[in-house]
């Protein structure tokens, strides 16, 4: 499970646990069936004891998954009715579960919605799975109680975004113009252009280790990759480079 184990996984568990106490779902007789998807399992169990308590929060997760075959398996035998969604998993990403979900996504008596929940504020992360058929995003800052709300708001159709992340897709939606080929950004992973985006923010090894559930280690491997296959000496010319791109 990759960088699941982690144990800086508990940080981000508890920012999304944050005010989820408050919400009343339950009482108010509301019910939705959830899965959650997040190759994370510290994080999966910080949300899952946080949303799930069904009787107050009128969630139910029926399922969990780490990657994107277990994702479609689960989904697939569950039918939920919002899936939780990490961006980023082992198997082709968020965008890969969406792609092979696109039937259940169209069903007009059950259809199955996706609202991304991911450590990414990139543009190009909201807005592929967007495209890809996902009703919102949001970041796993959000509050507990912000995140029911969204579940269930997604749920009766509506879209839902962190509030910086709608301006991003409003304005891929509103361009006519398909986005350039950017052929050195296309050679790195998913996982190498979050650590490069928070390396071109100035954050620190111990820092993006912590803020993407990995570890110091798994941080200087990507950045030495990051290196390597952008022909750069280090981090202040990668910092250059990710500015002049605006990925910063």
């Amino acid at each position: 499970m990759s960088d699941a184990t982690e144990a800086n996984g508990t940080t981000g568990a508890a920012e999304v646990a944050g005010a989820g106490g408050d919400a009343e779902g339950g009482a108010a007789g509301r019910r939705v069936r959830v899965v959650l998807v997040d190759d994370h399992r510290m994080f999966r169990t910080g949300v899952q004891a946080e949303i799930g308590r069904t009787e107050r929060t009128g969630v139910e997760v029926v399922g969990e998954a780490a990657d994107v075959d277990q994702a479609v398996t689960v989904i697939t035998a569950t039918r939920p009715e919002v899936v939780l969604l990490d961006v980023h998993l082992p198997g082709g990403g968020g965008v890969e579960v969406l792609r092979r979900s696109a039937s259940m996504m169209a069903d007009p008596e059950r259809p199955v919605r996706f609202l991304a929940l991911s450590v990414s504020d990139a543009a190009e992360d909201v807005i592929g799975v967007i495209r890809g058929g996902a009703r919102g995003y949001v970041t796993k800052t959000i509050t507990g109680s912000d995140l029911i709300d969204s579940i269930f708001r997604v749920q009766e159709g509506d879209a839902v975004f962190s509030p910086r992340l709608a301006g991003f897709v409003l304005d891929a939606f509103a361009s006519t113009d398909a986005p350039p080929v950017d052929e050195d950004m296309d050679r790195l992973t998913q996982r190498e252009r979050e650590v490069l985006r928070l390396i071109a923010r100035g954050y620190a090894y111990k820092e993006i280790a912590k803020q993407l559930y990995i570890s110091v280690k798994t941080v200087e491997s990507h950045v030495s990759a990051v290196l390597r296959k952008l022909q750069l000496s280090n981090r202040h010319e990668l910092t250059r480079w990710a500015t002049a791109r605006r990925l910063v």
